[in-house]
């Protein structure tokens, strides 16, 4: 294990993760309402750790292997998000309650929880283009220590996936405020569409 090669890891990881993105707004959401949020964060830490060891692996030309892959990921993909995008929006416009905290918190059982958070990580061609392709080809920059940066950036997801679902938690007192929860998924919608719509346009 080479130390600085394992910050470098670290480092590039977090620096790609952390923007606004639809996984993270998901998460963001499981986190304000406290359900299921240690099932969420560990697939999303998981995908993330797969798709690391794939890229480092050597696997980052498979898109231009398999040259039909990148298309039906992007539609998938944009289909996906658009839907989610509509979900959260009908959600905004007629939610009328505040944050419910607590065993009472009405929402998906976490089998669905879990398969809509599996389908914006898996069906999302940037999550593949910033793990696989780019991490893949930054690690071979560390000729013989690609394992020491393969560890740094898996350490780095599963860090900012966990602090980000039980770090939300400190945020419900604002939530509890009806206005504030349907500002929440409005945004949410904006951001499922705004990604749907660079994945048709290839921007």
């Amino acid at each position: 294990m080479d130390v600085s090669v394992y910050i470098a890891g670290l480092s590039m990881g977090l620096s790609l993760i952390i923007a606004i993105g639809a996984q993270n707004a998901f998460l963001l959401r499981q986190g304000l309402r406290g359900q299921h949020v240690f099932a969420v964060c560990l697939a999303c830490a998981l995908s993330d750790a797969i798709l690391i060891g794939v890229g480092v692996a050597g696997f980052g030309t498979a898109a231009a292997w398999l040259p039909w892959l990148d298309p039906v990921m992007r539609y998938a993909g944009a289909a996906f998000l658009a839907w989610y995008g509509a979900k959260s929006l009908w959600s905004a416009w007629r939610s009328t309650g505040a944050l419910t905290v607590g065993p009472q918190a009405e929402g998906p059982g976490p089998v669905k929880t879990l398969l809509a958070c599996l389908a914006i990580t898996w069906l999302n061609p940037h999550v593949y283009l910033d793990t696989v392709v780019l991490l893949g080809t930054i690690s071979t920059q560390f000729d013989g220590f690609q394992a020491s940066f393969a560890a740094g950036a898996i350490t780095g997801s599963f860090l900012f996936f966990f602090s980000l679902g039980y770090g939300a938690t400190k945020l419900r007192p604002i939530f509890a405020r009806p206005a504030a929860w349907r500002l929440l998924e409005g945004v949410i919608a904006l951001v499922m569409w705004a990604i749907a719509v660079r994945l048709v346009t290839g921007g």
